[in-house]
């Protein structure tokens, strides 16, 4: 990761979330930029938060801790697949995880939150592609699961977030971010407090900003070198 020039990389990315909200609709701004620094060294983060970036996500646990540690100003977001063992780590470390997939999770953070007095809030992962190899509930079982987490008084389940298939074409997977944010409007009508939607990666970011993201998770376009 030698010679990268980040911050052209960013500023490419923020002109097309600009261009993306343009098309779909949205307010200028309204999209949160959130860069994945999944094995990114330290320098590549202090550019960019330098050019006034402060949300930024992580895959794992381990890897969130140290960058928590050396950048503790940022907002860390925890987007990866979460083990219930390590739930201890990360309390009070993030400003919302991602990656809520299952009723033990839910159990776990609640448990913990409630023991250090806080709250923590998260987005309930949604599998919409229904793909195995991915995290998160079934579609189908989002009402009920909703239904039982938002009594927890230590989470605070603030919306949804999917990922959709890696493809070469990014429109092939507009029906799933359309799906997500179908969801979305529907139990917003039930609670309010689910509003937001993060969805859309490198591959398909502006796609899923024109259906509606509220923050898009982008990694390489931002941290690897880009080839003409």
């Amino acid at each position: 990761m030698t010679d990268i020039n980040v911050l052209d990389n960013l500023t490419k990315v923020q002109k097309q979330i600009k261009e993306a909200e343009l098309r779909g609709g949205r307010p200028p701004g309204s999209v949160k930029l959130l860069p994945v620094t999944k094995t990114v060294p330290q320098q590549y983060i202090t550019q960019v938060m330098e050019a006034g970036i402060v949300d930024f996500g992580e895959n794992r646990v381990q890897e969130l801790v140290e960058k928590y540690r050396h950048f503790p100003k940022a907002n860390w977001h925890m987007i990866g697949h979460l083990q219930t063992n390590k739930v201890k780590k990360l309390l009070g470390k993030t400003v919302l995880i991602h990656s809520l997939d299952r009723w033990s999770l839910a159990e776990k953070i609640n448990s913990l939150s409630l023991s250090n007095n806080i709250k923590t809030k998260v987005l309930v992962q949604v599998n919409v592609s229904g793909e195995k190899s991915k995290y998160g509930l079934n579609p189908l079982e989002l009402e009920d699961f909703i239904y039982h987490a938002i009594d927890l008084e230590g989470i605070e389940i603030q919306g949804l977030m999917t990922m959709a298939p890696f493809v070469d074409k990014p429109e092939e997977v507009r029906p799933v971010f359309r799906e997500l944010a179908r969801w979305r409007d529907k139990l917003a009508s039930r609670w309010p407090g689910i509003r937001i939607l993060s969805m859309g990666m490198t591959n398909d970011f502006t796609v899923a900003i024109e259906e509606g993201a509220d923050i898009v998770r982008v990694g390489s376009a931002i941290f690897r070198r880009q080839t003409l």
